[in-house]
């Protein structure tokens, strides 16, 4: 899967450029109530990168994909977006700055059709041609959702939902995607559809940022990885050092394929 990830960058995308940061998150603590989840985690994403974060379960992993995005409280620390800090920004300008979220539950509008939902999505663009344009783009991606436009968003299956929020996300364009646990709840098959999904995503040069609880193959199609702990940087790497590192299969990989 990595090799098919390499070609779309090079077919479609300059391949990322490690010394451009898109995302830099700098001394990160932050958490729910008055108690500290994260505690002072760092991480970067470049330009056209494919980042993923795994870890055991309480690492802190969808706690920093909410931080960034501005859904829960900061205490201290910087991210950073293209050079502009957005900490404190409500997530409706975070979005219009170029980076959007789709969540692990409660990631699509169920009793609206799925076109609604990508019309949803698409409120920003001001010209009708605008949203036209934008809903052929992620029906292209997405041919499923074309078949399923006029259906209620609550009946499709798991796979077809996490594409539907997937694509209302992509409405806008956004040069940072930020993912968290796409394949939570899905089939093995459904899991690689979804996969082979947001790799094209990333090939047409949007930069991922992606949580995932599939750790072996998220590792395998990343370009670097981190794995926190405690709510910490444990290790850094490619996702090839990390599918490798002794330490990283004992503790964190195991003999499974996931977290």
């Amino acid at each position: 899967m990595r090799g098919q990830q390499e070609a779309l960058h090079r077919a479609d995308a300059p391949a990322p450029d490690p010394g451009s940061k898109l995302l830099q998150v700098t001394d990160l603590r932050a958490g729910y109530g008055d108690a500290d989840v994260l505690h002072g985690l760092g991480l970067s994403v470049a330009r056209g990168e494919m980042v993923v974060i795994v870890g055991p379960n309480g690492a802190g992993k969808s706690t920093l994909a909410k931080a960034i995005f501005g859904l829960i409280n900061v205490r201290s620390g910087v991210i950073s977006f293209d050079g502009h800090r957005i900490v404190g920004l409500k997530p409706s300008a975070i979005v219009q700055i170029g980076l959007c979220y789709v969540p692990q539950t409660r990631n699509v509008f169920a009793n609206l059709s799925v076109h609604q939902n990508l019309e949803v999505g698409g409120y920003l663009l001001k010209r009708g041609d605008q949203l036209a344009r934008a809903l052929k783009r992620v029906y292209g991606l997405f041919p499923d959702l074309w078949e399923k436009r006029r259906s209620r968003a609550g009946t499709l299956s798991g796979g077809q939902r996490q594409m539907l929020a997937m694509g209302r996300a992509l409405m806008l364009r956004p040069r940072l995607l930020v993912l968290d646990e796409p394949s939570a709840g899905l089939s093995p098959r459904l899991v690689d559809v979804v996969f082979e999904k947001i790799m094209e995503i990333n090939g047409s040069g949007c930069s991922i940022l992606m949580v995932e609880q599939n750790a072996r193959k998220a590792l395998a199609m990343s370009d670097r990885g981190y794995v926190l702990d405690m709510g910490k940087n444990a290790v850094t790497g490619s996702g090839t050092e990390l599918l490798s590192d002794p330490k990283v299969i004992d503790l964190y990989l195991g003999g499974g394929s996931t977290e």
